[in-house]
């Protein structure tokens, strides 16, 4: 290990000290870790927290990518009567043309097509588009959403929003110049019950918060080694070439925003270890017995099957996040607020609060469900679960974003906020592979966190958005 090196990782990874042996190669790179440092002590060309875009009547939308979420997401818009769907992009033609009888069943107009390697570029240059719907693979939602702000247009993408810490600063960067809003669609925070530990947190139903739990743990081996599943075997890729919580957005988005990360409070520093894998190579191993087109996985190194890593806050806040998708365990995200005052947690069993040694009784859960259900529930969400979209959040993430475009509201989840959850898995990648030592957590906002306002879900000026 040269000089340079070893002296960087003494200034950058606190605890470091001197290392007897090379270190293995590094998710992030020193200089990427080097420029997120120069690009933090720059000021914001501007404040996108709390910003409000001009009012649009209709919201214009383009999907790039119309697959595994992008169907879905065409079809929960088509419900929105002050959406037009204008174009839509896919490289595979067959599902465009899915996405068309989608508009055909709901009575709407065909959409513009695009197809190819690069058709989304051209999506992104049409004149009559306001937001760009990007659900394509991770390593392509940070050049989309870059590309389309770039050329005018609003972008929304799906998680995590970028897999490099100079993807991160793009974005921020961007967002900044142009204007444009970046939404990260971390459809978690608008479940039902992470609504309302919200809003209780705000109102100081739990106390002074003081550690907080997320996760994703959800058993995807068989889906992750089957060709139909992703296409061209992208997150099979992605599993093969890091190691470290891939996917932290889900568990950690609605902690977060309790917690008010990047407005009022923000993450320092994270610790982060992985197990080894105990079952992806044995499945390619398994696999290349029976298809060659399985061998090439053979000689991969996956990510392990169960990444835990801590995350501390300014204000001495903690919050353990963890990942896993191998290990036949029922489904996680592990919502988990602890205050001084009350405790919630949902996942892996169902939703309960306590105040106390003993969980609250069912009846006394239907009344603070009564009390503190939010008021983008009470409007929207009975229509949610009729729509759908894992159980209706989906829906309210789409519904709230339309609507606060409409009405020239500020985002929920601001470009600060996408890229800082997302983040937070590309850091832990470099602390696994440098024996879990604490490594520093960019600050996106430079300091503006201080003063940014929390997350406001009031439908004041808003809620007139309809549906079909």
């Amino acid at each position: 290990m040269n000089n340079k090196r070893r002296s960087f990782l003494k200034n950058f990874a606190l605890g470091a000290g001197a290392l007897a042996v090379d270190l293995p190669a590094l998710a992030i790179s020193d200089g990427e870790m080097q420029r997120s440092q120069l690009a933090q002590n720059r000021s914001a060309h501007f404040n996108m927290s709390g910003y409000a875009a001009p009012k649009l009547e209709k919201v214009r939308i383009g999907f790039i990518g119309v697959g595994n979420r992008g169907s879905g997401a065409v079809s929960r818009m088509s419900h929105i009567k002050e959406v037009e769907i204008v174009a839509i992009c896919d490289h595979r033609p067959e599902r465009v043309a899915n996405s068309q009888k989608t508009l055909e069943k709901a009575g709407l107009p065909k959409a513009k097509e695009y197809t190819g390697e690069e058709g989304w570029k051209d999506l992104c240059q049409r004149n009559d588009i306001d937001l760009v719907y990007i659900c394509t693979p991770w390593s392509m939602h940070a050049p989309m959403g870059v590309y389309a702000m770039e050329h005018g247009k609003h972008a929304a993408c799906e998680v995590p929003c970028a897999v490099t810490l100079d993807e991160c600063w793009q974005l921020v960067e961007t967002s900044e110049k142009t204007k444009k809003h970046f939404m990260m669609l971390e459809n978690c925070c608008y479940d039902f019950f992470e609504l309302m530990t919200l809003n209780m947190a705000q109102q100081g139903v739990f106390g002074e918060l003081v550690h907080a739990e997320g996760a994703y743990i959800h058993d995807l081996l068989q889906m992750n080694f089957n060709k139909k599943s992703y296409d061209q075997m992208w997150r099979l890729e992605e599993n093969a070439k890091r190691n470290g919580n891939l996917y932290s957005t889900h568990g950690l988005g609605p902690v977060a925003q309790c917690l008010n990360i990047n407005r009022g409070d923000k993450m320092d520093h994270l610790v982060s270890m992985s197990t080894n894998d105990f079952q992806m190579h044995e499945m390619a191993v398994q696999k290349a017995e029976a298809d060659d087109f399985y061998k090439k996985y053979t000689t991969k190194q996956f990510r392990g099957n169960m990444n835990t890593s801590i995350i501390r806050t300014n204000k001495g806040k903690t919050i353990m996040i963890q990942h896993d998708v191998t290990s036949p365990r029922p489904y996680s995200r592990l919502h988990t607020i602890s205050g001084t005052k009350g405790f919630a947690q949902k996942y892996p069993t169902p939703a309960k609060i306590a105040f106390g040694h003993s969980w609250l009784k069912e009846e006394e859960m239907k009344a603070l469900e009564e009390k503190y259900t939010p008021e983008i529930v009470r409007h929207i969400g009975d229509l949610a679960k009729k729509v759908g979209g894992h159980g209706g959040m989906d829906f309210i993430m789409d519904w709230r974003l339309i609507d606060c475009l409409r009405n020239g509201l500020p985002l929920d989840q601001d470009v600060y906020d996408g890229v800082l959850w997302s983040a937070a898995g590309i850091v832990s990648e470099h602390s696994v592979a440098d024996k879990s030592r604490t490594i520093d957590i960019p600050d996106f906002t430079r300091g503006n966190w201080k003063t940014n306002k929390p997350v406001n879900l009031s439908l004041a000026g808003g809620a007139t958005t309809t549906t079909r």
